[in-house]
């Protein structure tokens, strides 16, 4: 889950999507405003689960790709608006057919042209659903994707899915080395925005023929590449290119090290160890604000933490077990109690910083018990003697809200429960996909790109990857379809807010809180900046030079 370029035109109308401005941050003690360069900056993540930009879509992955790989769009750290990076233009008359020029001179880090062919091949290759990509989804807007794609005729049995009808997308078209052009099915007034997702990136041809080497020692096309290769649940090591042609990074180095609890890793940060940590641990907030002070980075967030619901789970499927459970909740109570009431209780779908997001219209986000024992008993009620299985990933600090979250409920409706919190973050994901969860389950998602339908389409559109619910409702897809296609953010509006009803109504996901952004840096950092679309911006990051 989240770049920037375009047409002024384009530009205006995307800067107005959210409804408050963003800003990097951070402490700047030099007397150059955009900080001095050199150095390695020591980073804390978590074990992705992909480097490959067409399949990693999580958190810790995607931290990595944006230093390894550059979009044709970026997001300015100031305002979230996107502007064009490695695109020369990109124009359309009628929203459906648009024209992308490539800048000229950019190199993979083996070499070879990023130019037309690399975005083509990328994105056919993301496509192609026999290659299992987690952001192929993203090309779903093109027109031939339904070709590329392919459904097992048995689940997990012995037959197999047949080839799809072709490899590559009808709607990508080269027009010379660095111009094509690229066809969606419908009209989409926000295309040139979500291009800069890293889910978009460009591939070198090497990496489309060796994907899984590719994985393990990437060939990017940004402002640091791979020093030797991911070591798995160890760390990462980047370089600053010597061969990017863009604004290059500030650090020489960027040191990414693995651990697999966040509270291991503010330990290695309070001895030192580390330089920056995007998150904290839950329970360490009021020391970490009091022993660092300006160098503890806040923000009010966008990224929103929800509870999921197995709805391809028998248990769940009918809506007002769901609207039960969410009753049962009181999500005040919990961000107090846990998080020192620094997070904003979620009263919808859609961020409220973004325009279109709308207060309190989640009738089933404030705890009723009431209400939520007559909607369980209307369901048939819980089966008796059947606990509520809450999942988690470990090592995150989820496990005191988790459980928070079914005492509320067993007090509630009478249900009994138990945490399944031992999967690592990789695995967990991999339990996701596989749609094994065997309870509600945490998640959270925050925007792709500073466009409204973010919040909706990747999530709950029918067959969407991270649609983990597996939520399907054809009107809901019919209202993103009638909102991508409208002239304007304006017109688009309505479509998407209608189309957030139905999922407020039917509760594929429980929304519990919008996270507010706390970081912590240590005092070898001069420029802290956060980004508000792409958050820790480590390539941007100086450090203070001896």
């Amino acid at each position: 889950m989240r770049g920037k370029f375009l047409k002024v035109a384009v530009a205006a109308t995307a800067t107005t999507m959210l409804a408050t401005a963003c800003s990097g941050g951070g402490n700047d003690s030099s007397d150059d405003a955009a900080g001095q360069a050199g150095g390695e900056l020591r980073i804390y993540n978590a074990e992705p689960a992909f480097l490959l930009p067409s399949a990693g879509d999580d958190e810790p992955s995607l931290y990595v790709i944006r230093q390894l790989y550059s979009q044709l769009v970026k997001y300015n750290a100031e305002t979230g608006a996107p502007e064009n990076d490695l695109a020369e233009s990109i124009e359309s008359t009628d929203q459906k057919l648009w024209t992308i020029k490539v800048k000229s001179g950019y190199t993979f880090d083996n070499g070879e042209p990023v130019n037309a062919d690399a975005f083509i091949r990328a994105w056919n290759f993301a496509a192609y659903s026999p290659n299992g990509q987690n952001n192929g989804y993203f090309m779903k807007k093109i027109a031939g994707f339904k070709d590329l794609q392919s459904t097992d005729p048995d689940g997990d049995g012995p037959k197999k899915a047949p080839e799809p009808k072709a490899k590559e997308l009808s709607g990508l078209k080269k027009v010379d080395d660095l111009t094509f052009t690229v066809e969606l099915d419908t009209p989409f007034s926000g295309f040139p925005t979500t291009i800069g997702y890293p889910g978009f990136s460009p591939m070198a041809k090497a990496c489309v023929d060796d994907s899984e080497k590719c994985n393990e020692t990437p060939i990017g096309n940004g402002r640091y590449k791979i020093e030797g290769s991911w070591q798995h649940n160890v760390g990462i090591n980047l370089v600053r290119s010597d061969t990017y042609k863009g604004e290059p990074g500030k650090a020489d180095k960027l040191t990414y090290r693995i651990f697999a609890d966040v509270d291991a890793a503010y330990a290695s940060f309070q001895s030192g160890e580390l330089d920056v940590m995007y998150t904290l641990p839950p329970a360490r907030y009021k020391e970490a604000k009091s022993q660092y002070g300006d160098r503890l980075f806040e923000l009010a967030g966008d990224s929103l933490t929800y509870v999921g619901m197995p709805i391809y789970n028998d248990a769940f499927k009918k809506k007002e077990i769901r609207q039960a459970l969410s009753l049962a909740i009181d999500r005040q109570s919990i961000i107090d109690a846990v998080f020192d009431g620094r997070q904003a209780p979620a009263t919808g779908f859609i961020a409220p910083s973004f325009q279109g997001a709308r207060e309190n219209v989640c009738q089933y986000c404030k705890k009723d018990v009431e209400k939520a024992k007559a909607l369980l008993a209307a369901a048939g009620g819980w089966p008796a003697g059947q606990k509520l299985t809450l999942w988690a990933n470990a090592g995150a600090g989820h496990d005191q809200w988790l459980q928070a979250v079914g005492d509320q409920i067993k007090a509630a409706l009478g249900i009994d429960y138990e945490l399944k919190v031992n999967l690592q973050f990789a695995q967990y994901l991999e339990t996701a996909d596989a749609k094994k969860f065997t309870g509600p389950f945490r998640l959270g998602w925050g925007p792709d790109y500073p466009y409204l339908e973010t919040f909706l389409a990747p999530l709950y559109s029918t067959g969407a990857d991270s649609n983990n619910s597996t939520y399907a409702n054809p009107e809901f897809d019919s209202l993103l379809t009638q909102g991508d296609g409208a002239n304007s953010i304006d017109e688009a509006i309505p479509f998407y807010q209608k189309a957030e009803d139905l999922i407020l109504e039917d509760l594929p996901v429980l929304p519990m809180w919008w996270r507010k952004e706390a970081a912590v840096y240590s005092e070898n950092v001069d420029k802290f900046v956060w980004n508000k679309v792409s958050d820790a911006d480590y390539g941007s990051i100086s450090l203070k030079q001896n």
